[in-house]
């Protein structure tokens, strides 16, 4: 056998045939795995951590640095319920996905960006409960409310002029957009967006035992 016939075995056309449906069978098998894993990281309140449960809208957010990643990482406090109600993870979730649809209703990401996607028209909503523009933890969650009741009166343009249309959204659906921003604010995102400063957390924290002790008195 000659060296040039010796040679073709690397160089036919039956080789590279099975070289490429071995390789994209074996790619497709990765992606199968890839697809699977990333669904369970992503999926809230999963043992992977980046995503928490819906039922985290009942306690303080907040972020802090950490040393080994280099950049600040969600912190979940002490209990402060959204609205001063305590929910189940059924009810938090129903009210989280609320605000969702109704962001995607409304096209938010028109103007906004949440979670890197979307526009950069208005501002990134990624931490937007967290904004330092509330002012304080004890008045966020009304300011939030007349803000999504009327945006135009209520209208923060930082100097750029620039106005939210209102919306016209309804009770349950502010309700549910300030959960969904809240809950989203929880999401650790590897640092994004960048060099962000929360707002001041110092207010009351929720005492069950007061609470209840509240509750029979009325």
């Amino acid at each position: 056998m000659t060296e040039s016939s010796e040679s073709q075995w690397w160089a036919s056309e039956s080789f590279w045939r099975k070289c490429a449906i071995f390789v994209t069978a074996g790619m497709a098998l990765v992606l199968v795995f890839l697809t699977f894993h990333s669904l369970y990281a992503i999926g809230a309140g999963s043992d992977a951590g980046r995503v928490p449960a819906y039922s985290v809208i009942n306690y303080r957010i907040d972020y802090v640095p950490d040393e080994d990643r280099g950049h600040l990482v969600p912190e979940v406090g002490p209990m402060v319920p959204l609205f001063g109600e305590v929910m189940n993870e059924t009810e938090a979730k129903a009210l989280v996905n609320h605000g969702k649809l109704t962001v995607q209703a409304r096209n938010c990401m028109n103007c906004h960006t949440l979670l890197g996607n979307g526009a950069y028209y208005a501002p990134d909503l990624t931490k937007a409960w967290l904004d330092p523009g509330w002012g304080n933890e004890q008045a966020r969650e009304l300011l939030m409310t007349m803000f999504l009741k009327d945006p135009v009166a209520n209208a923060r343009t930082f100097g750029t002029n620039r106005r939210m249309p209102n919306q016209n959204l309804t009770e349950d659906e502010i309700r549910g957009v300030i959960a969904y921003l809240k809950w989203m604010s929880a999401i650790d995102t590897n640092g994004f967006p960048a060099n962000f400063t929360t707002l001041p957390q110092d207010g009351p924290v929720y005492e069950p035992e007061v609470a209840e002790t509240e509750e029979d008195a009325s």
